[in-house]
């Protein structure tokens, strides 16, 4: 079990040579894809993934409430030929339901729209332009900041979010809260240790090069004032 992006740090995992090394060894590789799909490559049926568990409220630019679980034929082989109990995660059922075209219990219909809708504005960008997109903006996030003399806190930064390490002097969460209250940006902060140590900066979904702008350019002005 792996994770295509761990957002609280900012990393993105090398997930085809995590796949080469599992190939063959009589495993299931399972990927966390939630933040990362629709931003980061991922080829599953290339690669080997077995199976992708994602959800609607990051690159996919929806609100949350929507999953999606996407499995191998070697992964679905040991759902049928699994005695575990179950109930929500019966994929059995829910593969009898949908080759229906129904759901097994009441689907989220505005949501679904949703994500029509969303698929159909990536569609039209091209998933080259879309990944492609991606990375310019992890890019220009990336330079901007070290243009800032400051530094990025993953050694593997993804095309999801930068990490960026805040000098002590500083202090993250007095940061955070002038960009928020002067500049009107908001800007998340790291998690437990980290609290006081990084701010992440996303740049997914619909987000173009101007939306960068302004957030190095009240991470700057900010920075100016502490």
């Amino acid at each position: 079990f792996t994770q295509l992006v761990e957002t609280s740090t900012g990393v993105v995992y090398d997930i085809e040579t995590i796949a080469r090394v599992t190939k063959g060894k009589g495993v299931i590789l399972i990927v966390d894809a939630v933040s990362g799909l629709g931003a980061e490559a991922l080829c599953t049926d290339k690669w080997g993934v077995d199976v992708v568990v994602a959800g609607s409220q990051k690159a996919l630019m929806i609100p949350p409430g929507l999953a999606f679980v996407a499995l191998s034929g070697k992964a679905w082989k040991l759902t049928e030929n699994s005695d575990l109990p179950k109930y929500y995660w019966d994929f059995k059922k829910a593969r009898k339901a949908q080759d229906k075209n129904q759901t097994v219990y009441t689907p989220a219909i505005t949501l679904v729209c949703a994500l029509r809708e969303s698929l159909r504005l990536l569609k039209k960008e091209g998933w080259d332009n879309v990944l492609g997109r991606h990375a310019k903006l992890a890019k220009a996030t990336r330079q901007g900041v070290l243009a800032l003399g400051l530094q990025i806190f993953s050694k593997a930064p993804s095309n999801v979010l930068t990490a960026v390490e805040i000098p002590s002097s500083v202090g993250a969460k007095r940061l955070r809260g002038l960009m928020r209250d002067r500049y009107g940006v908001e800007v998340a902060g790291g998690q437990a240790a980290l609290a006081e140590k990084i701010i992440r900066i996303a740049h997914l979904g619909a987000m173009e090069v101007t939306d960068i702008i302004v957030v190095l350019s009240a991470l700057e002005m900010s920075l100016s004032k502490l």
